[in-house]
């Protein structure tokens, strides 16, 4: 039985995280039904504050809420995905194109130590899948965070969301990994040049390539 730990957020806040976590980690895949009643008896909650979680998740797009049918994990279309991907590609190039604008020197080797980390994460010896997952969402939010701006940041949050519905399948082509490290370099060496252009056309490559692997 999951246990919730007292927090200072509302209940309601922490069984989305909880119900979150589930349907990226596939234990809710997409398409499948969510037993309200089985979940909040296992959680120790009643259904109120599950309900209210679930409007959450379905504002996020994690979930579908049918009439007289009860809530499903969102399954991604093709055209979901497309859409999700051209926004991203837009807002994170604009960022980008931002930062070489405004970061400071050391915010850029910051950057580049993110990318570093990578590195290392994508080392079939001493790195791991997961741990490349991890750091290569890390480097895209901190690119937001040095740009500014926070709506943009919580647009492309939510987007990322319903991106992990389609959970690392780009990535798990043969090959994607090391095509996606090859576009981050390619993305660090314009931002460290504080080449805009390049940096923006970088950002905007990188995402059209993991939407071809993705779909």
């Amino acid at each position: 039985m999951a246990s919730l730990s007292l927090t200072p957020r509302a209940l309601y806040e922490e069984v989305a995280e909880l119900l979150r976590q589930r349907i990226f980690n596939r234990e809710l895949p997409p398409g499948s039904w969510i037993d309200e009643m089985r979940i909040a008896e296992e959680f120790g909650i009643s259904r109120t504050p599950l309900r209210e979680a679930l409007k959450v998740l379905a504002a996020e797009g994690l979930v579908t809420m049918k009439v007289r049918r009860g809530a499903y994990v969102t399954e991604v279309s093709e055209q979901d995905l497309r859409e999700v991907y051209d926004l991203l590609a837009l807002l994170e190039s604009d960022a980008a194109g931002e930062v070489c604008r405004r970061a400071s020197d050391e915010e850029l080797r910051d950057l580049a130590q993110m990318h570093d980390q990578l590195e290392q994460a994508a080392d079939p010896v001493v790195g791991s899948r997961e741990r490349f997952f991890e750091i290569n969402e890390a480097f895209h939010l901190r690119l937001l965070d040095l740009a500014g701006n926070r709506w943009r940041k919580q647009i492309v949050t939510d987007l990322r969301k319903v991106m992990k519905l389609n959970r690392h399948s780009s990535l798990f082509k043969t090959g994607r990994i090391a095509e996606s490290l090859d576009e981050h370099r390619t993305i660090v060496q314009a931002i460290n040049r504080r080449a805009s252009q390049e940096a923006v056309q970088a950002v905007k490559k990188h995402f059209a390539n993991g939407l071809a692997a993705a779909t």
